[in-house]
Formats: structure tokens, C-alpha cells, sequence
């Protein structure tokens, strides 16, 4: 045990490992084992990572390294060394997802049926009816900037899809322009279906970029574009409230917002024909250097092609559909609290219906021997069931309280105008913990049975929000448990009080007892493999980034501890050194749905303790996150949890292995016997 474990070279950059998630995510649209429309999901999915990777990490990099920052991760990598290293792997995943693009999806997609055409593609009648549509709703909406001293340059909105282009000829005073900048109608779809009276095809789809470059010489009477090159640039969206200073956070978040559309130009997309020229002028303008550009040989923005399988009725080219299932006892009891006053009750979307929470609020908010709902909503999506139930609560009379994160990412203007409607029918609604984003998934229901009160509470790993629970995996708990009641509701307290919560009975919370608990249990692994007894860790969580917590388990690696880690997206410590982490294996799970989950189980000499969580194992869940993480007591459910855990490290089609060197390779088993996790608990849980 004489390594260092401080050691730079036993950790991995976290930015370099989110973008290999993303090259694991972009290889799913690669592979011939998925179905064709869902490649071109998976396609746009990887597009959408690195966007928000270039908003928030890169941005993030830049100003550190704008201020000269000092401070480095465990890897010891200055932003400056950071931000080389991601152009070099962004570059080559850019280019992959082009070819991906137009090499091998636009193909396979022709022959079904499924055409994205060109402006080469367009015959007589196509050409006049895009003129038609480009005269009739897009040019009287358009407002195209010629460049000159008094048409400064404007600012586009961060991802919004803008065109440079290049004139001849005299406007109508006599100038010669030279540039103009056209900015497309944020209104109008990016992706435009051609009618069945001009289309050759079952399916032909045009996107709103060709039409605008094709016809944009109409929007400048006189003169001639010889140009036009669409061009996308990314801001830094990253929100700042000084938080010591805030006195009202909602409305501190509401004058933050308006700003995450201009903040500060950190990439720039151009097409790839774009002259140098305008490139560089395009640069000039957003204060980007050489290394800020990616040349994008087709869409600036390929998420806009998410649109088309929605747009496409082809079922045999999407994933099977699929009937999540309803737990017995919730079906045969039809009263939910019967249901759960029988026993704890395990849920894991998608495979297992989210409609059991729903209708456990629906009856909470309806019965009368009910007082109260306690409630935290993180992201919940629109028109959501859980606020409608909610809202009859409180319309209700009962005491309703949600404690809403305003500041979950990219969710917060949703989530203002969740509060603003909540508080309007007799909700109280709570911000959480300045400071602390509230990210615990609890939710808990006090009624009066006899002469007592019984809390029955649903603890998640994911949450409330109906589309996710169908795209996502993960766990949910629904429970009366008195000491599990108990500690849920010193948690509630301490949310709206702020006092201390006192000793929990059960649970685990961050940011005060996870982080010590978990490093607690892996070290006690240590001691008993130390000693001769065996010591067994398995983790899933959604990253694996906190050193402390990495250091705890190279030692007990070291001590001779098998860990099996499955770790959807970043992991910072390396597997499989000789000497700190040969006992370690890290698996990666990339498929249908999107792996969720966190579980903690430590085999305990026998004894085995097995949490779930709404936490990851990374700094900010245990420092600055109020977190939950609930221990599972019921053998039965033990059990199949461990199960199920244990299929991810079988898995044979969609499972990768992370190497020493920060790079994974996907499990190409040789056994005859294909093995998917994901496809096992869907034909096990829903009989799909």
C-alpha cells in the first residue's frame, strides 16, 4: 500500500471522460443492432451533449483560465492544458458524427422511404412549392441586417440558427454592403415536411436552413447573395446568483435567465464551405479564436433532426412500444395505502408504471383522513400529473408543501412558473436551501388512521416526471416505515425551518452524513478483506468523480476488495493498475434507456447493507446538494434488486469496459448467449 493514491496519473480528467460518455452515446447510432430511427435519436442525443458540454464545462474552463485560475483537479490538468485536450477529442467526435450523418443514416434512410433532400434533390414542383412557403411565412417574418455602421452587428441567441452572407450589387441608397446577417424565426420548425401533393416519397423532409439559403436573394431587392453560410454560436449558460447576497432567489433567477441567452460566445459552428474569410470575420465579432470553430459538414444543429422520428409512423424502425407494469399489490388493493401498509413496495421505471405514484397522490389529494402532502419537485415537465394532484390537494384544504429547485439546469424557468401556480391555489412552496440545490426525490403523505397519524412517503432516485420515468431507469420506494416516516419528515423540516434536522434513524443525507457513511462502509470492506473475510463493493451511479471517495477505494482494492463499479457517464479513477485498483472493474451500460439508477450495496461480512440514493458519488452531491439516500431493508426486495444489479454485469450488447488508460471499449463477449440487461428486465418486469 505504499502508492500514492494523491498521484495525478490515477485520475482521469472529468471533461475528457464526459466526452468518451458521449462517444459511447454517438456509437449507438452506429450500431446495425438498433433500430434506424432510434440511430438517428441516438444521433441527436450525442449533438445535445456536447452542446450543453461546450455551455457549461467549456464555459466553465474559459473563465477559469481568463483569471489565471491556480487550482487544479486530482489530475493535476490546468484549464489551459484542459481546454487543448478537448478541442483534439471534440474535433474527431464532430467529424464522426458528420460521417455517421451523411455516410451511413441518410442512406439507410432513402431506402426506407425517409428523405432529407437537398436542394439538388428538389424537382420542378418542390421548387414551387418551397418558393411558395419561403414567400408566404417565412420572408414577411424575417428581418435580414445588412453590416454597416449603422447596422452593427447583432447578437444572436445562444444555438439560434443564423446565416452570414455574402452580397453584390448597390442597395437601394447606393451602398455596397458586402455582408448581411439573417437570423431564422425561432417560430418555425426546423425540419419542414414536404405535402403528399409534391413529395416522391412517403416521407420527404426538407430543412428550414436549405430553404432559407436557397431563396435568401429575396430578401435583398437589387442585389445578389453569392453566399450563405449557416452559423450557430454557444454561450456560456451557466447562471450566476450571488448567493450571499440574494435576497428573493426566484426573482434573482428570473433577472439571471434573460442572460443565459447572451452570455459569453464559447463555440462557433459554420458551415463547412464557409470562405475564410467569414469565418474569420464571424470569429472577430464573437471575440473566438481558431481553436473555438468547428467546420460542420451538414445541420449546425443536429438535434433540430429529432423531429423526424416523431414525424415518421414506422414502427418496425423504432424500439418495440411496450406496457409498463402495475405492482400486484397496487392492482389487486386498488386503495394505495392498503397497498403499502402491507409492506414496502419497489418500483423501477420504465419497466415497472410510474401510474402508481399518481394514483397515490390522485387518493391522497381526494381522502379526507388525509392532512397533509410534503413534496420536492426537481424537474417535473409540463402539464405534469404529480402538480395536478397537487393543485386538487391544496384546492382541497390540506396542507400542501412543495419544496421546488428553482435552479435545476435548463429546467428553471419551468420551475418558476411551477411556483408562481402552486403558491396561486394555497400551496406553500419552498426554494430550498440557498446555497444547497435541493436534488432528494421525496415525497411524503400524513393521514389520520384511528387516533394515530401515519406518514406514508415514496423515495426515488429519479425524478417526478412522466416522460423520464418511461426513458430513464430507476428506483422508487414507497413505504410507512415509521422510522423511515420519521426521518422524511425532519428532512421537510429542516428544508422550511432551517434547523437541524437531529440524528436520522435510517436514511443518509447529504451534505451532512453520505459522504462520511459511504467512505465509513468502503473501509470496513477493507478491514474484512484485510482480515481474511470477504469484502465485496458493488456501486451504479450515474458518475464517479470525488477523490476521497476514489482514494477509499483503491485502498480497498488494494486490501483485496472486488468492486464492481457500472457508471453510466463520467469516472475519474482508473481501473485495473497493478497495485491500487487491479480488483476494480468499471462497466459502462449505453442503451434504450438511459441508465439512472444509483445503488450502493457493501457486503458486510454477511450482512449485507444496500442503499439507494439520489446522489452520485461526486463532490457537489456530497458538499453542496441536499441529498437522500435510503437504506433497503426487506430480504425480498434485497434480493431483487441484487438481481437485477447483476445482469448490468453480464451484459454482453450494450455494456462498455473502461481501461487504465481513461478510454472503454465495448464487451464483445464470445459466448453464444446474447445478454442485454435492459431487453432482460423489459421481458422479465413488463413481458415485452
Amino acid at each position: 500500500m505504499s502508492e500514492d493514491l494523491h498521484n495525478p496519473e490515477l485520475y482521469i480528467n472529468r471533461e475528457l471522460s464526459l466526452l468518451e460518455f458521449n462517444r459511447r452515446v454517438l456509437a449507438q447510432s452506429q450500431d446495425e443492432g438498433t433500430p434506424l430511427l432510434e440511430r438517428l435519436r441516438f444521433l441527436c442525443i450525442a449533438s445535445s451533449v456536447l452542446d450543453e458540454f461546450f455551455e457549461i464545462r467549456v464555459a466553465g474552463l474559459k473563465q477559469q483560465e481568463a483569471v489565471g485560475a491556480s487550482q487544479r483537479g486530482p489530475d493535476n490538468l490546468s484549464p489551459s492544458e484542459q481546454l487543448r485536450r478537448i478541442k483534439a477529442t471534440a474535433d474527431g467526435l464532430v467529424e464522426a458524427q458528420y460521417q455517421v450523418l451523411n455516410e451511413v443514416l441518410i442512406p439507410k434512410l432513402d431506402i426506407q422511404g425517409i428523405r432529407i433532400l437537398d436542394e439538388g434533390d428538389w424537382n420542378d414542383k418542390q421548387k414551387q412549392w418551397l418558393k411558395r412557403y419561403f414567400k408566404k411565412e417565412l420572408a414577411p417574418i424575417m428581418s435580414p441586417i445588412a453590416l454597416d455602421p449603422a447596422h452593427p452587428f447583432p447578437q444572436p441567441l445562444n444555438k439560434s440558427l443564423c446565416f452570414i452572407v455574402a452580397l453584390e450589387g448597390q442597395d437601394a441608397f447606393g451602398r455596397q454592403i458586402g455582408r448581411a446577417i439573417v437570423q431564422a424565426p425561432r417560430a418555425f420548425p426546423r425540419v419542414v415536411r414536404l405535402p403528399d401533393s409534391c413529395a416522391t416519397s412517403p416521407y420527404e423532409f426538407v430543412l428550414l436552413s436549405s430553404i432559407i439559403e436557397s431563396h435568401v436573394s429575396g430578401l435583398f431587392p437589387g442585389m445578389k447573395a453569392t453566399g450563405c453560410y449557416p452559423f450557430r454560436v454557444t454561450r456560456n449558460s451557466d447562471l450566476f446568483v450571488d448567493l450571499e447576497e440574494v435576497d428573493d432567489l426566484l426573482r434573482a433567477l428570473e433577472g439571471e435567465l434573460s442572460s443565459r441567452r447572451y452570455g459569453d460566445a464559447v463555440r462557433l459552428e459554420v458551415d463547412v464551405d464557409c470562405p475564410d474569410d467569414l469565418e474569420a470575420f464571424l470569429r472577430a465579432q464573437f471575440r473566438l479564436n481558431q481553436d473555438d470553430v468547428y467546420r460542420c459538414n451538414g445541420p449546425v444543429n443536429l438535434m433540430r433532426l429529432a423531429a423526424i422520428p416523431d414525424l415518421v409512423d414506422r414502427p418496425e424502425l423504432k424500439y418495440p412500444g411496450f406496457t409498463p407494469r402495475i405492482p400486484d399489490r397496487f392492482r389487486q388493493a386498488g386503495d394505495a395505502f392498503e397497498a403499502i401498509r402491507e409492506g414496502d413496495i419497489l418500483v423501477h421505471h420504465p419497466f415497472d408504471s410510474f401510474a402508481p405514484f399518481i394514483e397515490f397522490l390522485r387518493q391522497a389529494a381526494a381522502d379526507p383522513q388525509v392532512l397533509s402532502i410534503r413534496q420536492t419537485l426537481y424537474r417535473t415537465g409540463p402539464d405534469s400529473a404529480v402538480v395536478e394532484a397537487l393543485t386538487r390537494a391544496a384546492a382541497s384544504g390540506k396542507e400542501v408543501l412543495v419544496v421546488i429547485e428553482l435552479r435545476a439546469r435548463f429546467d428553471e424557468e419551468d420551475n418558476i412558473e411551477l411556483a408562481n401556480h402552486l403558491q396561486s391555489v394555497g400551496a406553500q412552496v419552498v426554494y430550498g436551501v440557498v446555497g444547497h440545490k435541493t436534488h432528494s426525490k421525496m415525497s411524503m403523505v400524513v393521514r389520520r388512521e384511528g387516533r394515530s397519524l401515519v406518514r406514508y412517503v415514496h423515495l426515488g432516485t429519479g425524478n417526478y416526471h412522466q416522460r423520464t420515468t418511461r426513458l430513464y431507469t430507476d428506483y422508487g420506494l414507497f413505504t410507512s416505515d415509521p422510522d423511515i416516516g420519521e426521518d422524511v419528515q425532519q428532512l421537510f423540516q429542516q428544508l422550511t425551518s432551517m434547523g437541524k434536522a437531529g440524528r436520522l434513524k435510517k436514511m443518509l443525507q447529504s451534505p451532512f452524513t453520505l459522504h462520511k457513511t459511504m467512505l465509513e462502509l468502503i473501509d470496513q470492506e477493507a478491514r474484512n478483506a484485510a482480515g481474511g473475510r470477504t469484502g465485496y463493493i458493488f456501486a451504479k451511479m450515474n458518475s464517479l468523480v470525488e477523490p476521497q471517495v476514489i482514494q477509499a477505494l483503491y485502498r480497498a482494492s488494494q486490501a483485496g476488495v472486488k468492486v464492481d463499479l457500472v457508471v453510466r457517464g463520467i469516472c475519474a479513477l482508473r481501473p485495473g493498475i497493478k497495485g491500487v485498483s487491479g480488483n476494480i472493474r468499471v462497466r459502462s451500460i449505453i442503451g434504450r434507456f438511459l441508465e439512472h439508477t444509483r445503488v450502493f450495496h457493501f457486503e458486510n461480512d454477511g450482512d449485507p447493507k444496500l442503499y439507494l440514493s439520489s446522489a452520485d458519488w461526486m463532490g457537489r452531491n456530497f458538499f453542496n446538494r441536499v441529498e437522500t439516500c435510503f437504506p433497503i431493508e426487506d430480504p425480498a426486495i434485497q434480493k431483487r434488486i441484487l438481481a437485477e444489479c447483476r445482469l448490468y454485469l453480464t451484459d454482453n450488447c450494450q455494456a462498455w469496459q473502461l481501461e487504465s488508460d481513461g478510454l472503454y471499449q465495448r464487451v464483445q463477449s464470445t459466448a453464444s448467449e446474447r445478454r442485454s440487461a435492459q431487453e432482460t428486465l423489459l421481458e422479465e418486469i413488463t413481458g415485452g
